[in-house]
């Protein structure tokens, strides 16, 4: 299952040390698809593949006292146009 985590910090400097220092990988059990920056913004994206939302509660844990995080579960077009086809698709 793929996990889109949207991040923002309000303490900018706090939270580069820490990505600098520690490469900021995924959690275990995860896998890193994707990281995204916005350029002199406190924004950013991380896509991690993982087997279950119990991963990502590490991760958030891991990063809570400089981030505020949103995880949210993805899937792709074609996941998501075959969800759609059994509605709408008739």
């Amino acid at each position: 299952m793929k996990f889109m985590v949207v991040w923002k910090t309000s303490n900018y400097k706090t939270a580069v040390e820490q990505f600098l220092k520690t490469g900021a990988p995924a959690p275990a059990g995860g896998k890193t698809l994707g990281r995204w920056h916005v350029p002199g913004s406190m924004l950013g994206w991380h896509l991690i593949e993982a087997s279950g939302p119990e991963v990502l509660a590490e991760h958030a844990a891991e990063w809570a006292d400089v981030l505020e995080l949103e995880i949210h579960p993805v899937i792709e077009d074609a996941a998501a146009a075959a969800a759609m086809q059994k509605i709408h698709g008739k």
